[in-house]
């Protein structure tokens, strides 16, 4: 009987996490990327507890793949410099049994795509098209053949095409009312030891020390959609110069990037929780089921949960995967996992960002004296269903 074959549509984290997944558990895999090639630059990702404990699941160590950088310490400033909110990473290891890591992101991906089978992944093949009318899903790409599977993943990001074509009733993207920069900087005399955001007035400005020495930076501020300047680095320096060390000394270092180097884009989540993760053997991971605002750090954490789910639900037996209602039963068991969980983290993510978003002088004080009343062992406490949050569950239910 032949070995069941799964076509992921996109390379980023969920899909090829989906795709290790997969293949371990003896499926054949397709990853189809519509870039030419992996990319070359970036921002850094944090890989969180519950991501940590899902890539073992799954067999993967991320440390040992990508590297890992594990700061002393964790929080929240404001523009000032005077902390809000700060955890030791030590404190968080004990509570969650890992620390939380960062890494650069395309390193990470590299990483996850060498444990892919030789020919397993294939760029510059963007899927345009599944047709599924025939109860086995045909994958339509620009660059041909067609590819016949037995799933197919939607892993296609934020702007999914196959997330339009099957949910044509979804309102689509919502503007969060923010844009956001993003830039990796080469600065290893600073020995920046704490990854923190800092909230100012409408801009908050993020900064993480990766694996490989270099520094995640991360801005954001209200703006229209679409606003953009003739130089983003001109931009950060106007708007967060002032700002607490580091701020400062890592904007002097920006002009030594390559203006494309720093990277903006506007933020947008998912208007509404899509009604479930599957149609018919598609299945969607990632930003393309569940697209959430960056405030917690968690939108690739989540894509990986849902690629060690979805494959630890799928039929590992040729027999199993070939009878016709094992793969939509297991299908249906992964929306009912996934949908509740990564909505609720979508929603929690907005409403962090709306306190990050806050302009009058007076509401910007009242919620850094609320945020700042919180001890910092609740506040920690309160990351408790997101950090310890990963399940695997049963397998799906036989089909009747």
């Amino acid at each position: 009987m032949p070995t069941p074959h799964a076509v992921v549509a996109g390379a980023g984290i969920g899909g090829l996490t989906a795709a290790i997944a997969l293949h371990r558990r003896g499926w054949r895999v397709t990853v189809c990327e519509r870039a030419p090639e992996p990319p070359a630059t970036g921002a850094g990702i944090g890989l969180a507890p519950n991501a940590l404990r899902a890539l073992q699941a799954i067999g993967v160590d991320a440390a040992h793949a990508a590297g890992s950088a594990v700061p002393a310490t964790m929080g929240l400033r404001r523009s000032d410099g005077r902390w809000l909110t700060r955890t030791d990473t030590a404190d968080m290891a004990a509570r969650y049994g890992m620390a939380p890591i960062a890494v650069p992101r395309p390193a990470f991906t590299a990483a996850l795509a060498a444990a892919l089978p030789p020919g397993t992944l294939r760029y510059g093949t963007a899927v345009t098209a599944v047709d599924d009318a025939a109860g086995r899903p045909v994958v339509r790409t620009a660059a041909g053949p067609d590819l016949p599977a037995d799933l197919v993943v939607a892993a296609d990001g934020i702007h999914s095409p196959l997330r339009r074509a099957h949910f044509p009733a979804h309102p689509g993207l919502h503007y969060i009312g923010e844009t956001a920069w993003r830039a990796l900087l080469d600065v290893p005399d600073l020995r920046i030891p704490a990854m923190h955001e800092t909230w100012g007035r409408g801009e908050r400005f993020g900064v993480t020390p990766l694996s490989d020495g270099r520094v995640y930076l991360y801005a954001t501020a209200v703006v229209p959609a679409g606003t953009r300047s003739a130089d983003p680095r001109a931009e950060l320096r106007r708007r967060f110069g002032a700002w607490h060390d580091p701020i400062p000394a890592l904007l002097e270092r920006i002009d030594r990037l390559d203006p494309a180097d720093v990277l903006q884009n506007d933020l947008y989540d998912l208007a509404a929780p899509l009604p479930r993760l599957h149609h018919g053997r598609i299945a969607w991971l990632g930003d393309a089921a569940h697209a959430m605002a960056p405030n917690l750090g968690q939108g690739g954490c989540q894509a990986i949960e849902d690629a060690a789910v979805l494959a630890h639900l799928m039929p590992a037996d040729a027999s199993d995967a070939s009878d016709p209602d094992g793969i939509p039963a297991a299908l249906a068991a992964y929306s009912a996992a996934r949908r509740d969980r990564t909505d609720a983290v979508r929603l929690r993510a907005r409403r962090i960002g709306r306190l990050g978003a806050l302009r009058h002088p007076l509401a910007v004080a009242v919620r850094d004296l609320t945020v700042r009343a919180v001890p910092d062992r609740l506040a920690l406490r309160g990351a408790d269903d997101l950090f310890n949050g990963f399940r695997l569950p049963g397998p799906a239910a036989p089909a009747r």
